[in-house]
């Protein structure tokens, strides 16, 4: 479709008959993702506060089904990459945001960390080591002042603010232990998510939300007691780059319906049936 013609359609917006503005959008929302610069730029040179609002919720609309196309091809493919995933996950707030500005700024981190690193230490060494780096030269820490900000379960945002929740410190720590060769892996606890460094001779576990704090496998055990729950399996082993995904994008529910933002949150919750097998959404 040309400028002209888009231009055109744009204008029957401003329509009193709401059955031509219903038309109008449905033309315009099934040209897909190629129209959302016009629309953008449209949105910017237009006056009309009614026609702005349609067009806000238009390109919301083409960006949110882009989003759910995304999630769903990662969802279908074999590999699952973790970053890819909180990317995709963040590009609900920050349509914009590029995979590679993510990788670069992990990067950083990572040479950051690898000139203090050295393969040889024991392991809770090298762990202290990355503790070091990202909690006391790089200052990464627990965002308790907005613990439900949405924004904690943005890479982008705690990538620059340094502040986040324990999934999004799990999963920058984890990347770059993983970059430093180290065994580090994400643990589903019960409200709270930690990681654990488990090779053939070692295993404990790692609170990235407390600085680093290494634990035993008996601290998880008196933590699941004054749960009053079950131990299962699944407190004490590495869970799947899937279950992140699933995990944050329930924390995101959570941080929109705190903030009265349900909308928002009934739309993350099509994004998680999206993701779920056969029904389960791995609550």
């Amino acid at each position: 479709m040309q400028d002209k013609e888009l231009k055109a359609l744009i204008s029957l917006l401003d329509d009193e008959d709401q059955q031509v503005i219903s038309h109008v959008e449905e033309k315009i929302l099934s040209l897909g993702k190629a129209a959302i610069p016009f629309l953008e730029h449209e949105w910017e040179s237009n006056l009309n506060p009614d026609v702005q609002g349609r067009i806000e919720e238009l390109i919301h609309t083409l960006q949110y089904d882009l989003l759910r196309e995304r999630l769903k091809s990662w969802y279908a493919g074999t590999e699952q990459d973790l970053l890819t995933g909180m990317w995709i996950l963040a590009t609900y707030q920050y349509p914009d945001l590029e995979l590679e500005k993510l990788k670069q700024e992990l990067e950083q981190i990572y040479y950051e960390t690898w000139l203090e690193f050295r393969p040889d230490l024991y392991p809770f060494d090298q762990v202290k080591v990355v503790n070091s780096v990202l909690f006391n030269k790089l200052k990464f820490g627990a965002n308790t002042k907005n613990f439900h900000s949405p924004g904690n379960s943005m890479m982008n945002v705690v990538l620059e603010s340094r502040k986040g929740n324990p999934i999004t410190l799990c999963v920058i720590y984890m990347l770059v232990a993983q970059k430093l060769k180290l065994p580090v892996q994400g643990v589903n606890l019960p409200n709270l998510f930690i990681l654990t460094y488990k090779d053939d001779h070692h295993q404990f576990y790692i609170n990235a939300f407390n600085r680093g704090l290494i634990f035993s496998k008996q601290d998880i055990e008196n933590y699941i007691n004054e749960l009053h729950l079950v131990p299962q399996p699944s407190f004490f082993e590495a869970c799947s780059n899937l279950e992140i995904i699933r995990r944050a994008l329930r924390n995101l529910v959570m941080s929109f319906e705190k903030m009265g933002e349900h909308a928002k949150a009934d739309e993350v919750k099509v994004l998680l049936v999206d993701i779920s097998d056969g029904g389960d959404l791995g609550v």
